[in-house]
């Protein structure tokens, strides 16, 4: 028998968050796959991505891209489409934004993994949050959203199978693309992970990416006010306005390896997650290590965190809230074994043998 040819499709690889993770894993599913990108940053590829086949787009050649890519939103659509799948019996994509737009060959699947409709089109305020662009800019940008929706609508319907990453997700593709989407987890590395001998160090831990819909100045300000010690690792468009409002408590320690990491999250009190996620990947690596989590109750902590068993919740997005739940975080005892079984419920098992079932399933669909 003729094994079917297969494509990975992702938005962009220029930033590592949990998305691209999933695509690490998709890689490791397909390893012959090549997987095609708008653009491409090489020097920040995951290293479960460092020997992939990875093609980009004409935009990988615009000056600036890398920097400015945000801006370049009217061009993705474009370059999306510019890919060349015809030869492809399997398209697979990963998308929070454009690669659902993609044009397949006339027989081929295309099964698309859904981390968010586009934020950009659907919560354009919460996704330029802080941006720092002029306010006549961003009206001007804004009204280009709208038949970025309809683009977006549309595409999502020509899918043969759309999976939401979480339950926050089913519902905004339900909102939005009038799609029943089920559900398939993201993937946890768990066995990167381990629950350290030695007890926790004196500091809470925000491990993200720094830009403003991720509300990383919530956990900023919490701590420096109350002199909590704080690290925060990652990088961003957000740091500077973030370092301005950080006190002495707070330490920024920018990109760091994936083994460094691991060692902070597993020696920290807790991970801090203030914002509003599809879904969350970092909150189960911190679980992993035998670590709960204080998460704003809502968007993807819902399906991930289990009250007092594996973290605790805040109910609003100030940082009262969040002094609170650190004051009764602090007032309970942990069992780290507790908490690194929960996460175990979410690895890469598991994610790979659902997603292949509903594959399995479009393809028998396709063809009969």
């Amino acid at each position: 028998m003729i094994e079917p040819k297969v494509a990975i499709v992702h938005d962009y690889l220029n930033q590592m968050g949990g998305a691209e993770r999933v695509v690490g894993v998709l890689h490791k599913m397909f390893p012959d796959a090549p997987i095609y990108t708008t653009i491409a940053a090489r020097e920040k590829l995951l290293p479960e991505l460092q020997d992939a086949s990875i093609r980009t787009t004409w935009m990988q050649r615009i000056p600036r891209i890398q920097s400015r890519f945000k801006l370049f939103f009217w061009l993705f659509p474009f370059a999306v489409r510019s890919m060349d799948l015809s030869g492809y019996d399997i398209v697979i994509s990963s998308s929070s934004a454009y690669a659902k737009g993609l044009i397949k060959g006339k027989n081929s699947v295309h099964l698309c993994y859904c981390h968010a409709p586009m934020r950009f089109a659907w919560d354009f305020d919460g996704y330029m949050r802080e941006s720092g662009l002029p306010r006549w800019l961003l009206a001007a940008v804004k009204a280009c959203t709208l038949p970025l929706r309809s683009w977006d609508r549309r595409n999502s319907r020509k899918v043969d199978r759309i999976i939401a990453n979480s339950t926050v997700v089913k519902d905004r593709i339900k909102r939005f693309y009038g799609v029943d989407a089920p559900v398939v987890y993201p993937p946890v590395q768990i066995e990167r992970f381990a629950v350290a001998d030695e007890p926790p160090d004196e500091y809470y831990l925000v491990v993200s990416r720094l830009v403003s819909y991720k509300r990383i100045d919530l956990a900023v300000e919490a701590c420096t006010a109350t002199g909590r010690k704080l690290i925060v690792i990652g990088d961003g468009d957000d740091r500077r306005r973030l370092e301005a409002l950080a006190g002495p408590s707070v330490v920024f320690l920018g990109r760091r390896s994936d083994e460094e990491v691991v060692r902070y999250l597993q020696r920290c009190q807790a991970l801090l997650f203030p914002g509003l996620e599809d879904f969350g990947i970092v909150p189960l690596e911190a679980n992993g290590c035998g670590r709960p989590v204080i998460a704003f109750q809502a968007g993807g902590a819902l399906d991930t965190i289990v009250p007092d068993q594996n973290g605790l919740y805040f109910e609003e997005q100030t940082v009262t809230s969040l002094v609170r739940a650190l004051e009764r975080f602090e007032a309970k005892a942990w069992d780290p074994a507790a908490i690194r079984r929960h996460a175990e419920k979410y690895n890469e098992r598991i994610f790979a043998e659902r997603l292949l079932d509903y594959l399995d399933r479009a393809v028998k669909l396709r063809s009969s």
